[in-house]
């Protein structure tokens, strides 16, 4: 059986340093054991008042300056935080040293090459913290239920060798310390949370993975001749299995192969790691349908929509309302709802960035977000937060994000969920996928124009007047004077403009003009004909390429 290697309070800030190491943080002043338990993680904002958790862990993205972090440093010993980490090197002056010892926040440096919202989703995960639900006080194996890092530290007592526990797609869901005692590659591994892609495919190439999951036996691995510069220490793996399910594998970097005292301690561990892994993807299913639950009932804006605000953390102050979907287009298949998850993950770790008392969760086929803002920045800082979150992602999904106003309290946020949802459909219905991040005000026409159509729809109602006579005469001529009338139209009367869309001369055009004013009866000088007929074309005659709006609730 495995001992537990740490006994430390799961959530100390020594327990972090253990956990991470010199791979991530340093302890750059003050004392590791001070403070008791972290609370919780927090992002230093200078433009707001700190909101902190009680004993929080601060993270000081942007702080340089020696006096700026003085400063800081006084002001988190009045909220009693735990520890401040700046990005390394820091210059650690006397003044500096002092201002920590005065305010009993311990200083920690930050790896160079490792970015903050890393950091933050690796404490998060390591804390397990969370705002709706306690994993309880389960063990399995000796240590707390589902904690990774404190297993990848027991198998590295075990084998004495630094270790990762990684998922199928080769992510590193933990490790152990003294991974500064392993090669170039495993710390690339370790900083980017995920085996760089070069040596997975080469991996994969060579059949390692093959191999490793057709067995349930460690596999050693030799260097590869072609990353001989960074990957110069061999591997020992083995296959973490529930089943026939591979959940991932172990990877230890050694010198040499293991003995078979030790290479049954690992077959051994990877049983173990199969329970914590299930006992996490079980607790974070039903902290994901709660966190949903919660999101979906203050949308709707009802009366539990304050006490779920409450137990989201967020019953008091503004919040502005996120809506992301896929493209009409993206369809309901199986490879659709993943990445539909992957995306609201993916938003939830942005917007906690963020603001750390942010929530989103994925209702129906649409990701909300309910992201707190001060008096000033409301909307317009979510377009900004959106819009940087789907460049991280790219491409990917194509997905788009309709912003609502700031809503003051829980009563606000229905109607600040349907203008969010308002936009969000104007953006999925564009077939041309322009514009990616809106707010109604940004797009509130074309929104109106949607609404007309359904409500044509539900109505089934035709089109009437001249617009239907030159649909009937189209149809039984073969002949396209709608088209030349929406062309027409759209270019604002410019013949030229018109006639060059249609690909046809000008002269050509100019009588098909006279030609569909006739057939149509349509005075093409009056500004209320003209209107009428381009709002049958926008509304009445348009492909229906948009579905009504649907509420999504969880019921």
């Amino acid at each position: 059986m495995l001992d537990p290697v740490n006994q430390r309070p799961h959530a100390s800030l020594g327990r972090v340093l253990d956990d991470l190491g010199t791979t991530l943080l340093e302890l750059l002043h003050g004392h590791a054991d001070r403070g008791g338990v972290i609370g919780g993680i927090a992002i230093h904002d200078p433009l707001e008042e700190p909101a902190l958790p009680q004993h929080a862990l601060v993270l000081g993205v942007g702080v340089h300056e020696p006096g700026e972090v003085v400063r800081l440093l006084r002001d988190l010993s009045r909220h009693e935080a735990t520890g401040l980490v700046l990005r390394a090197p820091v210059a650690l002056s006397r003044e500096l040293a002092a201002a920590a010892d005065e305010s009993g926040v311990a200083l920690l440096g930050l790896t160079p090459g490792a970015s903050w919202a890393q950091l933050a989703a690796m404490l998060r995960s390591l804390l397990a913290e969370d705002d709706v639900g306690d994993a309880g006080p389960e063990t399995l194996g000796g240590m707390p239920s589902g904690d990774l890092f404190a297993l990848a530290n027991a198998i590295a007592a075990l084998l004495n060798a630094p270790v990762t526990i990684e998922d199928r797609t080769s992510r590193v869901l933990a490790f152990s310390g003294r991974q500064d005692e392993a090669d170039a590659s495993r710390v690339a591994t370790i900083l980017g949370r995920q085996v760089p892609e070069r040596y997975s495919r080469m991996l994969t190439e060579l059949g390692v993975f093959r191999e490793l999951y057709r067995s349930d036996r460690p596999l050693y691995v030799e260097p590869l001749e072609e990353t001989r510069d960074s990957f110069t220490m061999p591997r020992v793996a083995v296959a973490v299995r529930a089943g026939d399910e591979i959940l991932g594998s172990i990877w230890a970097a050694v010198h040499e192969p293991l003995t078979d005292e030790r290479a049954q301690a690992l077959c051994d561990a990877a049983k173990l790691a199969a329970l914590h892994m299930l006992r996490n993807r079980a607790g974070a299913d039903v902290q994901r349908r709660l966190r949903t639950d919660l999101v979906s009932t203050a949308l709707e804006g009802g009366a539990g929509a304050r006490d779920a605000l409450h137990r989201l953390g967020l019953g008091d102050q503004p919040v502005v309302v996120l809506a992301m979907a896929m493209p009409d287009t993206a369809g309901a298949d199986a490879s659709a709802v993943t990445e539909r998850q992957r995306l609201a993950d993916g938003l939830a770790l942005h917007l906690s960035a963020v603001h750390s008392r942010s929530a989103a969760a994925l209702v129906g086929d649409v990701v909300y977000g309910l992201v707190p803002v001060g008096r000033d920045d409301g909307d317009r800082r979510a377009v900004h937060v959106a819009a940087d979150f789907l460049e991280r992602v790219g491409d990917r999904g194509r997905a788009v994000i309709g912003i609502g106003p700031r809503a003051q309290d829980a009563g606000e946020l229905a109607a600040a969920r349907a203008s969010a949802d308002r936009a969000l459909r104007v953006l999925r219905s564009r077939p041309d996928g322009s514009g990616r991040v809106a707010r109604l005000a940004d797009v509130h026409v074309e929104a109106l124009i949607l609404e007309l159509r359904d409500l044509v729809t539900a109505r089934g109602e035709g089109p009437t007047g001249p617009v239907a006579r030159l649909l009937d005469y189209d149809a039984e001529h073969g002949s396209d004077l709608v088209g030349t009338l929406r062309a027409w139209l759209d270019a604002f009367g410019d013949v030229t403009q018109a006639a060059a869309k249609l690909r046809v001369h000008p002269n050509t055009f100019r009588y098909r003009l006279r030609r569909l004013a006739e057939v149509g009866g349509l005075d093409l000088g009056d500004p209320e004909a003209r209107f009428a007929a381009m709002l049958q074309l926008r509304v009445v005659t348009a492909d229906r390429r948009t579905r009504p709006l649907v509420s999504h609730t969880v019921g």
